[in-house]
């Protein structure tokens, strides 16, 4: 009886007159936090310093899902390792299911590259549904804001109009930063680049770079030496400006590989650790050496 009650209290609707929101990633709690304002509590599942394939589900991810109103999700297959279970074990009837207003998936609002018509386990860890690492670009982020502050109406219609408001705000914003970012662009327009996973398809697209290979020999399958040495070879004519890595992967062969090429090893922010704005920054701040 007692387990029953602590669940009907997590479960009840807003418990401090809040819209109760759980992202997985944490760039989709700054937009959330910036559109939702004063009307919604934030919270999200994967560190920005963890590899969100591979998060661990904790019982503390269980008690947030289990209080929520709403939960964004990445979707294209990168939480499908963990999250379908903490779900089902939440067992939140708003957020179960995708047919849910409750349940946001941010891939149905993104314009996907790389869809596979079939899945092919033996060429790595790709996703059929397309490459899920879209939270790299900001103009992606800008769509999926978009939908979370249509949510947002439509859960909590008595504060309509302050999403509305934030959400003018939010555009005006992200228009102003998408002029001086795209200036900045043009300065490393073209310049070739080795990455480590390939989850910068989307950034490289947007600042126009040109990705001359990869150092995992397949998705998902740590570098190995031998594969090193191999994409050496392959782009020893080339000039690489950059070795572009996430925070969660080693960085001992990518060095190694930088330092052959006599390249820079960039570890950049593939999510935020604040605000979009700042993971743009800094991303753009490493590419260009100049200060935003």
């Amino acid at each position: 009886m007692k387990k029953i009650l602590v669940i009907f209290l997590l479960s009840t609707f807003s418990l401090f007159g809040k819209v109760e929101v759980v992202t997985t990633i944490p760039d989709y709690a700054s937009l959330t936090k910036e559109i939702g304002g004063e009307h919604v509590n934030v919270q999200y599942l994967v560190q920005p310093t963890q590899d969100p394939h591979f998060a661990d589900p904790l019982p503390s991810h269980i008690v947030k899902l289990n209080q929520a109103d709403l939960v964004v999700h990445n979707g294209a297959g990168l939480e499908s390792g963990w999250l379908p279970s903490v779900l089902k074990q939440a067992r939140n009837s708003k957020i179960v299911s995708e047919h849910s207003i409750g349940n946001l998936n941010a891939s149905h609002y993104v314009t996907l590259k790389e869809i596979q018509k079939e899945s092919d386990r033996s060429a790595g860890d790709v996703h059929p549904e397309g490459n899920p690492h879209f939270y790299t670009s900001p103009i992606e982020l800008f769509k999926i804001g978009k939908e979370i502050s249509k949510r947002l109406q439509e859960i909590d219609p008595k504060n309509r109009e302050c999403y509305k408001k934030n959400w003018d705000i939010f555009e005006q914003k992200y228009n102003t930063k998408m002029v001086q970012w795209i200036k900045i662009a043009e300065k490393i327009k073209g310049k070739k680049v080795v990455v480590y996973h390939e989850s910068w398809i989307y950034l490289l697209e947007w600042l126009s770079l040109s990705k001359r290979g990869a150092l995992e020999p397949k998705p998902g399958v740590p570098p190995t030496t031998k594969h090193i040495l191999s994409l050496l070879k392959h782009i020893e004519s080339e000039e690489i400006s950059f070795v572009m890595q996430e925070l969660y992967h080693p960085t001992n062969l990518s060095s190694m590989f930088a330092k052959k090429s006599k390249s820079k090893l960039l570890v950049l922010p593939s999510m935020t650790d604040g605000s979009i704005w700042d993971k743009f920054d800094s991303i753009l701040e490493k590419l260009s050496g100049e200060k935003i």
